[in-house]
């Protein structure tokens, strides 16, 4: 079953051109299925790869989903036009009195403040509070994955020396959760950031598990609330070149970011990337849909909450 999303997004002819089957909403509407409502808040510079990365593994499920783009009234993104922005995204008070079945808040180049010196804090954790009580289940991806965890439940980030980036394997610490359904023994995942949230900091908070970690790159994902929420440190939604840009766009403007680890073949960043996390992207987003929203979510989305 396809994806329903907004007319003329551009996703739809990047995605089409992949053989990803996406409906726009005008062919939806002839449909009379309700389907699954999924929120985005997309905090990420480049708002279209975003949405193109996300609406690609969304697409997989064999359920029908309704997108929505959620933006920040209190901040104006910078690399993307505004045109864009008004005719794909909704302001966080249009959709305050709205329930959603799954929720995505993506991460953002903010890593260097500390949270409450980012200048939409104020607006991002009244969306963090609103989503407790008007989401099924939100995936926390990245920044926001550190800033949930310490707007919920007091867990600090760490300054890292140097940039934590490129594919690292992880290790799954509770494989009988439907999240991990179907996966092997361990899987990739790429991370990009600059800070890191620590286990030492974690395992003492009885609320919350730490569901999958890496010896190199640390945890990889927590989950809490038996899956209203889950807080992933990397970016499993990255396309195969996605860490190339940024090792590119950054060479020889940071002394703080080394070439991507585990990434191009024979570590030559002459070749192309190693994609080796892919498949189970598509696995745990497909389980988060099914296990986590669609399975849990009640007919009547007003009851959610």
């Amino acid at each position: 079953m396809p994806l329903r999303i907004p007319d003329k997004l551009p996703a739809i002819d990047a995605l089409k051109r992949e053989n990803i089957f996406v409906m726009d909403t005008s062919r939806a509407h002839a449909q009379d299925i309700r389907p699954l409502s999924i929120v985005i808040l997309n905090l990420m510079p480049l708002k279209i790869t975003t949405e193109t990365d996300l609406i690609r593994l969304l697409s997989n499920t064999p359920l029908q989903m309704d997108v929505t783009f959620m933006k920040l009234k209190s901040h104006t993104p910078k690399n993307t036009p505004i045109e864009h922005m008004m005719m794909f995204y909704k302001d966080f008070d249009e959709l305050r009195d709205r329930k959603f079945d799954g929720m995505i808040i993506t991460g953002a180049p903010v890593e260097h403040l500390d949270y409450e010196d980012v200048n939409y804090w104020d607006e991002v954790t009244d969306i963090f509070a609103w989503a407790k009580n008007h989401v099924t289940s939100t995936l926390y991806i990245c920044w926001a994955a550190q800033a949930g965890l310490y707007y919920h439940y007091g867990i600090p980030k760490h300054r890292l020396p140097r940039k934590m980036f490129g594919v690292f394997k992880q290790y799954i610490n509770e494989p009988l959760l439907p999240i991990f359904r179907g996966f092997d023994d361990y899987f990739y995942m790429p991370h990009s950031r600059h800070t890191e949230i620590r286990r030492s900091d974690i395992e003492g908070n009885k609320a919350l598990d730490i569901i999958a970690e890496s010896p190199e790159s640390g945890v990889s994902m927590v989950m809490a609330r038996e899956g209203r929420e889950f807080f992933i440190t990397g970016h499993l939604e990255y396309a195969p070149d996605t860490l190339d840009k940024e090792y590119k766009r950054d060479l020889g403007k940071r002394d703080d970011v080394d070439m991507p680890k585990n990434y191009y073949k024979d570590d030559n960043p002459e070749n192309k990337p190693l994609v080796r996390w892919r498949a189970h992207a598509n696995l745990l987003f497909n389980n988060w849909i099914n296990y986590y929203v669609y399975q849990e979510t009640p007919y009547d989305i007003n009851k959610i909450g």
